[in-house]
C-alpha cells in the first residue's frame, strides 16, 4: 500500500528544524498486525521518503518498505514475482495518479473516498472510512473475514 493519503490523511507537518511529523491511525495499525499475524505479506510503497514512515513500519514490523519510488506498478510486480504471488493474490491501496496503474493491476485495488479521480477509476473498492482514519483497517477486516 501507499503511505501518504492511505495510512495518513496526506498531511505532513514540517517543523522549523526541518523534522517532520505524520499521524497514523491505531485502528489501521491493529488491522495490519492482524493481517501480518495471519501470514499475509505486507509492503508499503511510497513515492516520498520519510523517517516517520520508517519508524511506524518498524513498530508494526512491516517487512517490505520501499520509499522514493514513483513507478509503484514496477515495484509491485517485481516484489510479487520475487515472492511467488500472482496479481490475483495482491491487494493494493493507493490514492493518487502514481498509484492508479498498481491499483488496476492488483487483484483487489482499494482506495479512499478523497482519492484522485484516476485512483478512484482504477480501484475496484472504495472504503467508507477516510485515509488515516481507519480505511486500512476496513480493508484488512475484509481480507481477514473473506470466505476461504
Amino acid at each position: 500500500m501507499d503511505i501518504d493519503g492511505i495510512l495518513t490523511d496526506g498531511t505532513v507537518s514540517i517543523h522549523s528544524d526541518g523534522t517532520e511529523a505524520k499521524t497514523f491511525s491505531i485502528l489501521d495499525g491493529l488491522g495490519l498486525v492482524r493481517c501480518r499475524d495471519a501470514g499475509i505479506i505486507l509492503a508499503w510503497i511510497s513515492g516520498r521518503a520519510s523517517p516517520a514512515s520508517v519508524v511506524r513500519a518498524t513498530e508494526l514490523k512491516i517487512p517490505h518498505l520501499i520509499q522514493g519510488c514513483t513507478d509503484k506498478l514496477a515495484v509491485l510486480q517485481e516484489m510479487a514475482g520475487r515472492l511467488g504471488v500472482g496479481a490475483g493474490e495482491v491487494c493494493f491501496m493507493g490514492d493518487d495518479d502514481i498509484d492508479a496503474p498498481a491499483l488496476a493491476w492488483a487483484g483487489v485495488g482499494a482506495t479512499v473516498p478523497g482519492a484522485m479521480p484516476s485512483a478512484l477509476a482504477a480501484a475496484g473498492y472504495v472504503t467508507s472510512r477516510s485515509a488515516g482514519r481507519g480505511a486500512v483497517r476496513e480493508v484488512c477486516e475484509h481480507i481477514l473475514n473473506r470466505p476461504v
